[in-house]
């Protein structure tokens, strides 16, 4: 049997991300039943083969079950709440939940779960929409290993790489380690950038020579175009980025590790809200730090690749 038609799936979530990854599942030809609250957005996943739920609780009879909401709350709301998959009584094999959500949540969710006979993946992502349309997306899994192998063909489907990094909640910890390193190097990322345009260098010259040495990087090609033309267009809001850097420093103060970077870039996170930037892509922190550095930053209107398109 084909290895993406073993389980029935089913897909709970279609904003930005969930809809680019179910997406894949679904052009992939898996057994998928998506479930969205507003049904509208789901509808166009029809014409790719799969089949849309009136309530999260039709999801009751598939074998595994993907959750991509926006909280811990809306995780548990979709799980267990009056319409929610396991209201019936009866629920999915495995539960893989990529929502982002702190390890507490997490937890308590994975007990609900086992009560019912099912098992839980915490499965946080790196990478956002246009990241997934490229097949570049990656996986941080974490939970029972039996369960990991049965979901691996379809998250290997969705993505560009999955690392098992062991039982319970481990993957959630990794997940916030990863985006305090985010912040804390786009910030750097901006002023570096900065400084070299104040010394009188196009910011296209500096990060094409930037993403051509060792110190380039994925991030720093993809978030060119954003620092070079102010393409400003949504990926991660800084507000969701403070988000999770307080969780990373809620978690060093819980594990005693210092993270004094991580505290001096949420002030400036905080800065960057507070100067009114908060709807815009967090790589406006490139416009944050010009401003300080008394620079008129204006777009410099040049192609400049993401380093995704091949």
């Amino acid at each position: 049997m084909d290895a993406l038609k073993q389980h029935r799936l089913g897909w709970i979530g279609i904003g930005r991300m969930g809809y680019a990854m179910a997406e894949r599942l679904a052009k992939a030809g898996c057994d998928l039943t998506v479930y969205n609250r507003t049904r509208e957005k789901a509808e166009p996943l029809a014409k790719h083969g799969a089949k849309i739920a009136g309530r999260p609780s039709d999801l009751a009879g598939c074998d595994i079950v993907f959750t991509m909401v926006s909280t811990g709350k809306d995780v548990k709301e979709v799980l267990f709440g009056r319409d929610g998959v396991t209201a019936q009584g009866k629920a999915p094999k495995i539960v893989v939940d990529s929502t982002s959500i702190s390890l507490e949540e997490s937890a308590d969710i994975r007990t609900k779960l086992a009560g019912q006979g099912a098992k839980l993946l915490a499965a946080p992502v790196s990478g956002n929409a246009k990241v997934i349309k490229a097949g570049r997306l990656t996986f941080c899994i974490s939970g029972p290993r039996d369960a990991f192998e049965a979901a691996k063909p379809y998250l290997d489907a969705i993505g560009a790489g999955v690392s098992y990094v062991g039982e319970g909640e481990l993957s959630r910890i990794a997940k916030i380690a990863h985006n305090v390193f985010l912040a804390v190097t786009i910030q750097s990322l901006a002023e570096v950038t900065i400084l070299a345009q104040k010394a009188g260098m196009s910011r296209a010259a500096f990060l094409d020579f930037l993403n051509k040495s060792v110190m380039g990087s994925t991030f720093s090609r993809y978030k060119t175009p954003a620092l070079v033309n102010l393409d400003m267009s949504v990926t991660f809001t800084p507000p969701l980025l403070r988000k999770d850097i307080d969780l990373g420093l809620d978690a060093g103060r819980a594990l005693e590790v210092p993270m004094p970077l991580t505290s001096l870039t949420r002030d400036i996170v905080q800065m960057l809200i507070g100067n009114g930037y908060g709807e815009e892509d967090f790589a406006a922190l490139v416009k944050l730090e010009a401003k300080a550095s008394g620079l008129e930053l204006k777009p410099e209107n040049v192609p400049v690749g993401d380093g995704l398109s091949s």
